[in-house]
This record gives C-alpha cells, structure tokens and sequence, in this order.
C-alpha cells in the first residue's frame, strides 16, 4: 500500500466537487434579477453544472484506472476553477450556462474520486469510518456552503460568490504535491477495464444502490436546492441571508449520521438504513412543501439531513466494498455517473413543474420519490447483514 494522503486533502477535494451547485443555488433570485431572466429558467442554470457529468464521470474513473489517480484528479481540479472564474465574469445568462458546463466537466470526477483515493488506501471497518467522515463533509458542505454563499451574494453580490469556486486552482496544485503517480502496474486493455467494471456494475445489490443515489441526488438538487430557495423567497419573504440559514440546518443532522456511520453498521443493514432514509426523505418534503410556519420547515429540513447523510456513505461503502483495486475508479464513477444524472433530471423537472405548480406544491412531490426510495429497500437485494455480521463472514 502507498503512502496515505492527508485526509484534510480528501475532504477538500470532496468539497470542491459539491461546490459547483451548493455555492449557486441561494444566489439563484439575485443572478436571475440581474441577468433579467425568468424563475422558471433557474432549473437549466442549475443542470448546466452537471450535465456534463453523466457522461464525462465514467470517463474520468476510467482514466484514473488507467492513467492513475494524480494526473487526473490534478486536471479535474484545474478545469473546475478555471471554468468557475469564467462564470464568475460572465456577462449574460448564455455565457453563464456556457461556463457552467464547462466548469462540470472538470467536477465531473472530484466526488468520486475521493472516495476512490479512500477505498485505495484504508480498508474493512477503517474505510467505513472514514466514507462517513468523507460523507459527513460532504453533507456538511451542502447545508453549509449555501450559508457562505447568501451571505457573500448578500454583502458582495453573486459574481464575487461565484468566484470562489477559483479555489479549487490552489486545491490542483496541492493534488499534484501530495499524490504519488500510482501508475498501475499491470496495464490492462480498455475493453478488458470495461469487462471487469460492467461485472462489478451487474451486481444486484451495485445496481441498486446506483437507482437509490440517483432518487436521492434528483431529491437534492432538484427540489431541495433549486425548489426551497424560491420557496423560502415565495412564501415567507426571505432574503438571501435568510435562505442560506434555512437551507443549512441540515447540517446538524446530516454531519450526526455521516460521523457515525460505523456505528450505525455495526446495527443496521444496509437495506434496513434504505428502507428508514426513504420513509424519512417522504416525511421530509411532505413538511418542506406544505408547511404555513417556519418551524415545521425546519423540522422537515432537519429530518431531510439525517437521511441524507446516513444513505449517501452507505451507498458509497457498498459501492466500494464490491470493487476491487483494478476497477474502483470506473465502478465509483459509474455511480456518481448515476447521481449526476439525478443531480440535472432534478432541476430540469423542477423547472417543467415550476411552469404550472407553486414551489410549495412542487417540493411536496419528493414525498412519492422518498416512497420509490423505500420501494428499492423492499425489493432490491440489498444486503441485510451488518458489518459487524458481515465481517465474519468475510
């Protein structure tokens, strides 16, 4: 096994990955005002930021495979900043979708790739832990950044937010430093890669925790960070200030589960935490949506973030834990690829049904994707040991 990188580094770089739609979506009324466009339009904004990700993610996890981890991550890195500096000084919405895209292609690869970097270096229970911290970050990040973001838009503007995604320049230079070539030794041919990956993707239990990440990624940037700004705005007047508040109280909750992933294995199965995440994700955007009284949305949100941040490193764990060391990267971009897909279908069905529903109406509609999520705990044959079962086995 090669030298560890700084776990601070693994999290930045999962940070940076979430932070290409996290940071925008509280400025979302503001760049929407000041480029005169419409509400309806903040869905294909959104998209623009990961669409390139269906496509490109598989990509990247096969290259990392190939090309190792350091060149790829390094250029990921320095693509997304990049590309966030054009969006931060674009002049017209076009040239702001245009540079949305572009920056997608490079944080195409960052999710995944850091929990590759994990599952390359730590193993068993150790990986477990450390997936949750990893998701705790992330999921930290998301309730978080939006604080940062409302806060900036509201003092500095919303160019100046989007100028923070240049940060990630500094976060390649760091990549290129602490990363080791880790070229593979033994080269295999692409259609060989592709074989071995499609056999790990074919697993049951794999597919279906590529469905579960791509309802929860539809949940969270289709209706919670597009849909829940404009409503916050809509029905009880919230500046940006306000919204970023709002839309980071699933922070305390998500970060609790996330943390405590090992010990939450050590209980529950993973089909178990699928079938009590998706139950909770309904209860939580029933509340998000038809709330009159701020205190019941805070609640939904509260209860939103404890699924989250239970099922995303459960998932992730799972994922990982059927990989071997040769396909990792392929398999973990495959299933990013998945959830990238969920993270622009979200917004770009948010916006369709934003044409003829109020916000409210339209964040009441995760409750039936919370109840296909505990369809996939029914019936996907997921597994229900717990690690602490599992390991004796193993």
């Amino acid at each position: 096994m090669s030298r560890r990188p700084p776990l601070a580094f693994i999290f930045t770089v999962t940070l940076t990955g979430i932070l290409n739609n996290a940071l925008i979506t509280p400025a979302l009324p503001d760049i929407l005002a000041d480029l005169g466009v419409a509400d309806e339009r903040s869905g294909l904004l959104v998209a623009s930021g990961s669409v390139a990700g269906i496509v490109v993610a598989p990509l990247v996890g096969f290259f990392a495979d190939r090309y190792g981890r350091r060149v790829v991550l390094t250029s990921c890195l320095t693509a997304f900043g990049s590309f966030g500096l054009m969006a931060a000084l674009s002049p017209s919405f076009e040239v702001l979708v245009l540079s949305r895209l572009l920056q997608g292609v490079g944080s195409a690869g960052l999710i995944n790739l850091a929990v590759v970097l994990i599952g390359d270096h730590w193993s068993g229970s150790e990986r477990t832990k450390i997936v949750g911290r990893n998701a705790s970050i992330l999921t930290v990040g998301l309730a978080t950044i939006p604080l940062v973001s409302g806060t900036v838009t509201q003092l500095a503007g919303w160019r100046v937010t989007l100028g923070i995604y240049t940060v990630a320049l500094a976060t390649a230079v760091v990549s290129f430093i602490v990363l080791r070539d880790g070229r593979p030794t033994r080269r295999m041919s692409p259609l060989d890669q592709i074989r071995g990956a499609g056999e790990v993707i074919r697993q049951p239990s794999v597919a279906a925790t590529f469905a579960v990440g791509f309802l929860i990624f539809v949940l969270i940037f289709g209706l919670f960070l597009t849909v829940l700004p404009l409503h916050l705005a809509d029905m009880f007047g919230l500046d940006a200030g306000a919204r970023g508040v709002m839309i980071s109280l699933p922070a305390v909750t998500s970060t609790l589960a996330a943390f405590n992933l090992g010990r939450i294995r050590a209980v529950l199965s993973v089909r178990t935490i699928v079938l009590i995440g998706g139950a909770g994700l309904a209860c939580a955007f029933f509340l998000l949506g038809s709330s009159r009284t701020l205190v019941l949305v805070a609640i939904g949100a509260l209860c939103y973030g404890a699924c989250e941040g239970s099922l995303i490193p459960t998932l992730q764990d799972r994922a990982v834990d059927a990989s071997p060391d040769d396909h990792r990267g392929a398999v973990m971009a495959v299933w990013v690829g998945a959830a990238r897909l969920g993270q622009t279908t979200g917004p770009l069905v948010a916006g369709v049904a934003l044409t003829t529903r109020t916000p409210g109406t339209t964040l009441m509609g995760g409750a039936a994707i919370g109840i296909l999520i505990l369809l996939c705990g029914v019936f996907a044959p997921l597994p229900r040991h717990t690690q602490r079962e599992g390991s004796r086995t193993q």
